[in-house]
């Protein structure tokens, strides 16, 4: 019987090891970076660990009983742990993936996985009948589950007010971010959007980020303008581009402060300051002396349209207009692109990528 339960534990420990080993090397963790991490996110890590560990004590609680009478015993509340928790491990393990890749509250994982360790007990003690540590057990189940929904209710709301880019802001601010395959769903001109890949959830996928680096080389443009700085991963590879070319200035322009001071440190870090001139102000307010030559509209989407109307007299006409979130999975920016195509103020090329980007030059004295 010792032997049973020390193989039982055992076995237990080895399934939660195995989890947390992978679980940090998809989230790229290191024991530096596991440090930095808020409480609640270390918390998050061990849900899919601990459900798959309880599911494997529970598999050795009912192998003896099978074993000795040829069957699973179907009323046991080791079976119906066991079902539920191989249910739901791989439930929080690709929870946690979508944690990576969307922003998701810190603490939500952990709670959900309160929420069915409560109530594993309350349908287990439901199985079992009376039993002399019934109140206690029911007292346990509850205050599993009373958790669970506490921290539900204290996280979730302040979560959702926060604009989504602050959200990723606070969690790149913990953890170093890393490439990472596209999230976004197929759409009818990008059925494959796992071959691109991306940064996070806000900022260009990383073919993008190069593609505009190769246009600018390419295009040689003198002023550059970019809407929507966000952590500045575009931004910079305009300005490398500027950089090859020996010549030009992007001028990006960011709305929230927070976010902008940290593409400013991204900038002083890379070398590239001198290269860009960063604006703290919305895209629909900020005046461009001069003829733009390229024009990246990277910014909330619901500005979008706006904001090329307001700039596009200032393109010039051997210039490009490049419009990222262009994709039938953003419908508000493709439709707007097209409408001004139908109006007959840009002409436009739409490139299948996971987010979509539309490559458009004025009509209007084009040469």
């Amino acid at each position: 019987m010792i032997l049973s339960s020390s193989l039982a534990w055992l076995a237990a420990f080895l399934a939660a090891a195995l989890f947390l080993f992978f679980d940090f090397r998809r989230r790229r963790l290191s024991s530096q970076s596991l440090g930095r991490l808020p409480f609640l996110s270390k918390l998050d890590l061990v849900a899919a660990p601990l459900t798959a560990a309880y599911a494997v004590l529970q598999a050795f609680l009912l192998f003896p009983a099978a074993a000795a009478s040829g069957f699973l015993p179907l009323r046991s509340p080791a079976l119906l742990a066991f079902v539920l928790c191989a249910i739901f491990t791989p439930v929080f393990w690709f929870e946690g993936k979508k944690q990576i890749q969307f922003q998701r509250p810190a603490g939500l994982l952990f709670a959900e996985w309160l929420f069915l360790m409560g109530a594993i007990q309350l349908l287990s003690l439901l199985l079992a009948g009376r039993g002399a540590g019934k109140p206690l057990f029911i007292a346990y189940a509850g205050a599993l589950l009373l958790a669970a929904v506490i921290l539900i209710a204290v996280i979730v709301p302040p979560f959702l007010k926060k604009y989504e880019g602050l959200r990723i802001l606070e969690r790149v601010g913990h953890d170093e971010q890393f490439v990472q395959p596209e999230y976004t769903p197929a759409t009818p001109e990008c059925p494959q959007p796992e071959l691109w890949h991306m940064l996070d959830s806000q900022s260009t996928e990383v073919e993008v980020l190069d593609l505009l680096q190769s246009l600018v080389i390419a295009l040689k443009p003198k002023v550059i303008v970019e809407t929507g700085t966000f952590l500045g991963h575009g931004t910079t590879k305009l300005a490398e581009g500027a950089r090859a070319n020996g010549f030009g200035k992007v001028i990006t322009v960011e709305f929230d402060p927070a976010i902008r001071e940290r593409a400013l440190a991204r900038f002083e870090s890379m070398g590239l300051s001198s290269w860009i001139e960063s604006r703290l102000e919305s895209s629909l307010d900020t005046v461009i002396d001069g003829t733009i030559d390229f024009l990246f509209s990277d910014s909330h989407l619901a500005n979008r349209e706006a904001e090329i109307r307001r700039l596009l007299p200032q393109l010039d006409p051997r210039g490009v207009l490049v419009v990222h979130d262009a994709s039938s999975h953003f419908k508000l920016v493709r439709e707007a692109a097209l409408r001004l195509e139908a109006e007959g103020l840009i002409s436009t090329v739409l490139l299948s990528t996971p987010r979509g980007v539309v490559i458009a030059q004025r009509r209007e004295g084009r040469k």
